[in-house]
């Protein structure tokens, strides 16, 4: 039985925009959506682009009859605007098993954009990566065998290979029980991927029980590789906490530094989390409330960073923090 954790408070080096306040939400959204979420942001060329999640058409117990991934750019970051139509649907993954695509993750490699994205298909769990070069249509490079998700990429090779982080599911070979770790894998060319080893354990974070995965893409600092990532704790007292008649998990970002040369290496590691539910964004209001998921992490040239996150899987919010108190809270592993 999982062990339950006390209270969690974020770190006091993040603000939260306008005390949480959402900067994406289904009302913005010029088509149908019920909850925008999980996106995915890089500046590109000057503007900031964001890849959101889209679903639509719940069924009042626990699901979505929909979901598309959606395209919105932004002068500064907090103020988009959303394209007029979806950005990426089932039928643009080229495979006729997928039902349906969510959960994006945008890097920028070599000047091209680079997407991650998870698909159900009829026989599991897959992630995607893709291509584009106009915002316009994708190239799907790869799709995973089931069950695994939650990937992103770094934005720049590592001895010239590229390097995915991803998040397995493997429930038989686990006692049947949610405890799914981070791992990392390598590839030459975006299709074929290998060299894979465990990466951070949910036993390495104080603040997990269950799961622990990719969040935002990492980002190149003279430290390591800055890696935001999502933690969840399951808790069987917890009542019904959203729309669907009971849950019981709580999802949190934690924050990690990789070795620039060895990217299997943790650098360093913060024992407490970055962001936990605290507003009513987070906490209170949405489809499943308790629930923080870092998808985008932004550096800008004043020396701070944005950070994007879905709140409840229901809105999406941003943060600020000083750069250099963000790596200050990745302490080394070892004295």
């Amino acid at each position: 039985m999982a062990k339950m954790l006390p209270e969690l408070k974020s770190s006091p080096v993040v603000h939260r925009y306008q005390g949480g306040a959402p900067v994406l939400s289904k009302q913005d959204i010029p088509y149908k959506a019920d909850c925008i979420f999980n996106c995915g942001v890089i500046k590109y060329h000057g503007q900031y682009v964001c890849a959101f999640r889209n679903d639509y058409g719940f069924d009042g117990v626990g699901a979505f009859a929909h979901c598309v991934i959606g395209l919105a750019f932004s002068a500064d970051g907090v103020h988009w605007n959303v394209r007029e139509k979806p950005f990426i649907t089932i039928d643009d993954i080229g495979d006729p098993d997928v039902t349906k695509v969510y959960d994006p993750r945008l890097t920028v490699i070599d000047d091209v954009v680079h997407l991650c994205f998870a698909v159900d298909t009829n026989h599991g769990l897959r992630g995607g990566i893709a291509i584009t070069r106009d915002f316009e249509t994708i190239e799907v490079q790869s799709l995973s065998v089931p069950d695994n998700r939650n990937m992103v990429l770094l934005p720049e090779k590592v001895g010239g290979r590229y390097v995915r982080l991803e998040r397995p599911f493997p429930v038989y070979s686990r006692g049947g029980v949610d405890r799914f770790d981070m791992w990392i894998s390598y590839s030459y060319d975006l299709k074929y991927w290998g060299d894979s080893r465990l990466l951070l354990a949910v036993e390495d974070v104080p603040f997990a029980n269950d799961k622990v995965g990719p969040g935002a893409p990492p980002i190149r600092t003279e430290k390591g590789w800055l890696t935001l990532f999502h933690t969840v704790d399951i808790d069987r007292s917890r009542g019904k906490n959203g729309w669907e008649e009971k849950w019981q998990k709580r999802y949190c970002a934690g924050i990690m530094l990789l070795d620039l040369e060895d990217p299997s290496k943790i650098v360093g590691l913060s024992r407490e989390p970055l962001l936990a539910p605290e507003t009513k964004w987070e906490a209170d209001e949405g489809f499943r409330t308790n629930v923080i998921f870092p998808g985008g992490l932004i550096p800008e040239d004043d020396g701070t960073v944005k950070i994007y996150y879905g709140a409840s899987d229901t809105v999406e919010c941003m943060a600020t923090a000083k750069l250099d108190d963000l790596l200050a809270l990745c302490k080394p592993l070892c004295p």
